[in-house]
């Protein structure tokens, strides 16, 4: 009950607030809450996790690489005007920092970096978006898609290719520098319960993600919402595959706009 209360009010925050920003400060936050009202969560064994070659000084530097490039790269990218492969490498590496039990948190930042600036309209940006759910990996091929959509000669495959290297980078180095450090903090029972309300927080970003800007820009008559809910009993009930539901809700669409 408590972690559903922290998903419902980081949901109706960043709901509220509007702003792509904000869903780190409900992370934050429901890390806070995690720590008062999941004292139920059991502790998470370091046994379990990977043995790595190196150890915490290379993680901590790797760490430190994060952290310059996450700043560094907007005054980059303002310094060069805001254009050019530098801004797309400064929006999809921070899109992917903030990558945190989904993908799919970082779908309201990926609209703000692309649609905002006007360099993918939204009608191809939820249709990238669609098309994704069909793969594994989704966000990572979206990013692929947006990089190649790109205008100009930043475009095509080398904006394919810096697009989709810029949002995997932050995680590859997170997750290399974070684990030979993270066994000296695993089986603490302050950081189990942190990292329960975070994920709850996460939930909560990923229910706002799912109404705004997926259900407040492709769902727009009583057709949608049909075409939704069947995909949704298609894929939950009947257990489809994902590749069959989305060519479901594109051949319904299309046949749904021939005759009307």
């Amino acid at each position: 009950l408590s972690r559903r209360a922290v998903a419902v009010a980081a949901a109706a925050l960043v709901l509220t607030a509007g702003q792509t920003g904000v869903q780190l400060l409900a992370v934050a936050l429901g890390a806070v809450a995690g720590l008062v009202l999941c004292r139920g969560v059991p502790a998470v064994p370091g046994a379990g996790l990977p043995t790595l070659r190196h150890g915490p000084a290379l993680g901590g530097a790797l760490l430190a690489v994060f952290a310059l490039l996450l700043v560094g790269l907007p005054l980059l990218a303002a310094a060069h005007g805001g254009a050019g492969l530098l801004s797309v490498i400064d929006a999809f590496y921070r899109a992917g920092a903030l990558v945190f039990g989904g993908g799919h948190v970082v779908l309201p930042w990926l609209e703000a970096a692309v649609v905002g600036p006007g360099w993918v309209s939204t009608d191809d940006f939820l249709a990238g978006y669609g098309a994704a759910q069909a793969v594994p990996g989704p966000m990572f091929t979206l990013a692929a898609y947006l990089g190649a959509r790109l205008p100009g000669s930043a475009g095509g495959i080398v904006g394919a290719s810096v697009a989709l290297g810029a949002i995997f980078l932050p995680g590859l180095l997170l997750v290399t520098g974070v684990l030979p450090l993270w066994r000296a903090v695993a089986g603490r029972a302050v950081a189990a319960r942190a990292i329960a309300g975070a994920n709850a927080a996460v939930v909560g970003l990923l229910g706002a993600a799912l109404y705004d800007p997926v259900w407040t820009g492709a769902v727009r008559g009583p057709m949608d919402i049909a075409i939704a809910l069947a995909g949704v009993a298609l894929l939950v009930v009947g257990r489809v595959a994902p590749l069959l539901v989305v060519a479901w809700c594109v051949a319904a669409s299309v046949v749904g706009a021939f005759w009307s």
